[in-house]
């Protein structure tokens, strides 16, 4: 991990797309902006962990199986019904 020591308005920047300021500390918290172009999602991390953890889960999740499309005694699948106006 690096370590940075930054000043109010001061940045780093980072693989040349990325803008990280810091605009206010105040107390303990401090206040960054970060400039990224639009393709470059950018989150807090604990909103990133449960992103993640929603992706896993919905990958995991069982799946009920499609219902099988009965069969006519040739063996092919029989389609839905007709639209309307056209011979059946």
């Amino acid at each position: 991990m690096l370590i940075l020591s930054r000043k109010t308005n001061e940045s780093i920047v980072i693989d040349g797309r990325i803008r990280v300021k810091i605009v206010r500390v105040e107390g303990d918290v401090v206040k960054l902006g970060v400039e990224a172009p639009a393709d470059v999602p950018v989150h807090r991390q604990e909103i990133y962990e449960e992103i993640q953890r929603n992706n896993k889960a919905a990958l995991t999740q069982g799946r009920p199986a499609l219902p099988r499309l009965p069969e006519t005694k040739s063996g092919k699948h029989l389609k839905g019904p007709p639209a309307a106006g056209t011979p059946a």
